[in-house]
């Protein structure tokens, strides 16, 4: 291809370097998985940079923000199905969820029905929307989290 985008169709090696030479561009191979190479005519700078950021923007987006819902020890029904709703707009939108309970003070010694909040809070977002668990229900310095993603 030159630098246009027209194909310019089968040429020897040699043919091809002697054109990038006269009109001043690099002769780049796109690929070589395909016999004959494909190659075509530019700036070989520019390829590299459009290249890097074309990784890097697929990197980016693998998968999602991660937003964080706080539940709290004395947690009413009702705040608890707001937060499933919240929790259900971030995943919907592509966005990982982390879900905490702090533990603070006494509460600390009552882990098992912290837990069981925490449970309930999950069964309560898995009727809303399916969900997976990337990383486990565990305990963490200042209470427990769990982090899950759309499925």
């Amino acid at each position: 291809m030159d630098e246009a985008g027209q194909q310019l169709g089968v040429v020897p090696l040699a043919e091809a370097l002697r054109t990038a030479k006269e009109r001043g561009f690099d002769l780049i191979q796109v690929t070589e998985k395909v016999e004959p190479p494909v190659a075509k005519l530019g700036n070989y700078g520019k390829f590299v940079y459009r290249k890097e950021k074309q990784e890097r923007g697929a990197r980016k987006h693998t998968g999602g923000e991660l937003k964080e819902i706080r539940l709290s020890f004395n947690i009413s029904s009702h705040d608890r199905e707001t937060r499933a709703k919240q929790a259900e707009k971030f995943l919907l939108k592509g966005d990982r969820v982390r879900v905490t309970l702090p533990l603070r003070g006494r509460q600390k010694a009552l882990e098992d029905y912290a837990r069981e909040k925490m449970q309930t809070f999950l069964a309560e977002l898995q009727a809303l929307i399916p969900y997976k668990v990337e990383r486990e229900l565990k305990r963490e310095p200042r209470g427990l989290a769990v982090i899950v993603a759309k499925q």
